[in-house]
């Protein structure tokens, strides 16, 4: 029998309610995370990746809402559907941060610049585990050592603005593990840094998953950290899952014509001088301006008239734990 997810995500459905319009930044998406492995979600900026992760935390932002779906946690005291609790209830306060965490995509807004890295650290121990403050500091500087912070009895009294990107990237991932979550969900945890600092993030999150056993959500447009990372691989396009399954099938055996282009567009180490990188053609539609039937069909050099233009592709089985929305794959074994 196939194990349990530890969090399932099934037809999640975000919209913004907005004078011009109403735009579906998750629609109808659904994934998977089994415990101790990592799920990574890719796709092009705009494709609702941040949205899902929020959307699972219920902090979208208003006027956003969760219009249909569940997202169900399993818990030891059996199942939950996050999508039914009160955003703003003891319940879901509850979960936020002690079993669910959230790397924020940029540090240095996400971290307070009143506040030092200590305190903000200890606020979320005192929070969740309910010590005093002098072990709350206690604890802060020995994650802060955790994540590879050199001199933590140090840099717990200094402020954001006086870290290095990197540093401020571990402090945020210290923030996550405080409450010792079982998911750890990283929106884009390498943006922004040099490719040794970048190395040093991705060798940090695989360490601490061995260690602790963590549940990984990672969220990235990089198909190269989705290659050295994951293990399942979700991908999406304009707020809908198009493929999924293993990472190895994904990158070896791509179905979806957008999947092929992604990986098209990866530059090569055997790339000659002045090789042109190839690109996906066109751009991702504006949101009050959705095509019919399948989202990517205007972009799609196998898009077949009257039918992509028309209808929606279902998701349909691609082999061995496979699944592609394409009317390429619409006969079972095709």
């Amino acid at each position: 029998m196939a194990e349990t997810p530890i969090l399932a995500v099934q037809g999640l459905k975000t919209y913004y309610h907005q004078d011009e319009g109403v735009v579906r930044a998750v629609d109808g998406a659904s994934f998977a995370l089994r415990a101790g492995r990592t799920l990574g979600i890719v796709g092009e900026s705009g494709c609702g990746k941040s949205v899902s992760a929020r959307s699972i935390l219920r902090i979208v932002e208003r006027p956003g809402r969760i219009e249909a779906g569940s997202i169900v946690l399993q818990r030891a005291g059996g199942a939950v559907d996050l999508a039914r609790l009160d955003a703003e209830g003891r319940e879901m306060r509850a979960i936020r941060g002690a079993e669910i965490a959230l790397i924020f995509q940029e540090p240095m807004t996400s971290l307070s610049a009143y506040y030092t890295v200590g305190n903000q650290i200890g606020e979320i121990i005192r929070l969740h585990k309910g010590v005093h403050k002098a072990a709350a500091r206690k604890r802060a500087i020995e994650l802060l050592a955790m994540v590879g912070i050199p001199r933590p009895e140090r840099r717990v009294d200094e402020y954001p603005f006086q870290l290095s990107g990197g540093l401020r990237q571990r402090v945020m991932i210290a923030m996550a593990l405080a409450a010792e979550p079982r998911i750890l969900i990283a929106d884009e945890p390498t943006t922004a840094l040099d490719v040794t600092t970048q190395a040093q993030i991705l060798d940090l999150l695989r360490g601490l998953q061995k260690q602790r056993g963590l549940a990984i959500i990672l969220i990235t447009h990089d198909m190269g950290v989705i290659a050295e990372m994951a293990d399942d691989v979700v991908v999406m396009y304009l707020g809908r899952v198009i493929e999924c399954g293993p990472v190895d099938a994904i990158f070896h055996a791509p179905k979806h014509p957008y999947t092929k282009a992604l990986l098209r567009s990866i530059p090569s180490i055997l790339a000659r001088p002045r090789d042109k990188l190839a690109t996906i053609s066109g751009s991702i539609p504006h949101p009050y301006d959705r095509p019919t039937g399948c989202p990517y069909h205007p972009r799609c050099a196998d898009f077949m008239p009257g039918r992509c233009d028309v209808a929606m592709p279902a998701m349909r089985a691609a082999g061995a734990d496979r699944e592609v929305s394409c009317f390429l794959y619409e006969e079972v074994g095709a």
